[in-house]
């Protein structure tokens, strides 16, 4: 599976303002997600939210692991300055 399919996964199931996917050996990917989908959840619901679009891929090994962050629009635009000033 691409990144770009990943995020057009990601972007049909889910309301997001943004998405990034990154993979360094196709197999091993890092997302970002950003959306108000995520407002007053726990990170564990943030994370299932996340998940289930992806288990088909994960379940055939399309996918082998998956690191995932969430935010918020607000979360996002704080923690990507700071993620900024540390580059």
């Amino acid at each position: 599976m691409t990144n770009q399919e990943i995020e057009q996964l990601l972007r049909d199931s889910l309301s997001l303002d943004e998405v990034i996917v990154k993979s360094d050996d196709g197999s091993h990917f890092n997302i970002i997600a950003v959306g108000a989908c995520f407002e007053g959840l726990r990170s564990v619901k943030c994370q299932q939210l996340v998940y289930g679009p992806l288990m088909e891929a994960i379940a055939s090994n399309a996918m082998h692991a998956v690191s995932i962050k969430t935010y918020t629009p607000a979360d996002w635009a704080r923690d990507k300055k700071l993620l900024m000033l540390g580059q």
